[in-house]
């Protein structure tokens, strides 16, 4: 079982929550079980291919997926995966 994060800004789109348990071996599982519940909250982490959105990041115990496995990395060993959108901005 991994506590999944979300972030303010993606909360209503799932039903306010910021936390979840989820029994997944992979991001990509993950993602297919918080999609099958809230289909408007997968189609912000995951593009039309199904691949990861590249400015959505992904950290497992901290460390961005995208670096390991990407989308298939494992989470047997894992205990958390926190969802963080990039945001652009400037002055």
């Amino acid at each position: 079982m991994v506590r999944v994060l979300l972030p303010a800004m993606l909360r209503p789109l799932a039903g306010g929550a910021g936390t979840f348990e989820v029994d997944a071996p992979t991001i990509s599982a993950v993602l297919d079980a918080l999609g099958a519940e809230f289909p408007a909250l997968e189609r912000r982490l995951r593009d039309e291919t199904g691949a990861l959105r590249r400015y959505v990041n992904f950290y497992v115990d901290g460390e961005e997926c995208r670096r390991l496995d990407g989308a298939e990395t494992s989470l047997a060993d894992a205990k958390e995966v926190q969802i963080i959108p990039s945001v652009a901005g400037g002055s």
